[in-house]
């Protein structure tokens, strides 16, 4: 593994393990308050440094949806066709994950999660109520 690999793997180990223990981690900057899901070193806002992990309550509201029916690799070509979303978390940052089909942008959903191919992904589902 080279030294770029294993320095992103590192940044990224709270958000992966948040996920293999069934909880969205995200970063919030102690400097502007701004939120991201993207594992960085400094806050895309302000460029702060000091970031600290947080959980998310799981609740989203959907901003985009496509369904993929023709898979981008061989990992992912026994879910074909699925769908994936870019969903708002409640706590302000927006997250891309897979979701339930049948879903609408502007619908309230709930993370839940699912193992392929080894690794814990997100699928979101139509929040009950």
């Amino acid at each position: 593994m080279n030294a770029a690999v294993a320095s992103s793997s590192a940044l990224a180990a709270p958000f992966v393990e948040g996920l293999a223990r069934h909880e969205l981690r995200f970063q919030r900057c102690t400097a502007c308050g701004t939120t991201q899901t993207l594992a960085r070193y400094a806050c895309a806002h302000c460029g702060g440094e000091s970031l600290q992990w947080e959980t998310a309550r799981g609740t989203a509201t959907l901003h985009a949806l496509t369904v993929v029916s023709r898979a981008p690799s061989d990992a992912f070509r026994a879910l074909a066709p699925y769908t994936l979303v870019i969903a708002q978390l409640d706590e302000g940052p927006r997250l891309m994950a897979h979701a339930e089909p049948g879903l609408r942008i502007g619908e309230r959903v709930r993370a839940g999660f699912f193992v392929h191919d080894g690794r814990t992904l997100v699928r979101f589902a139509r929040e009950p109520g």
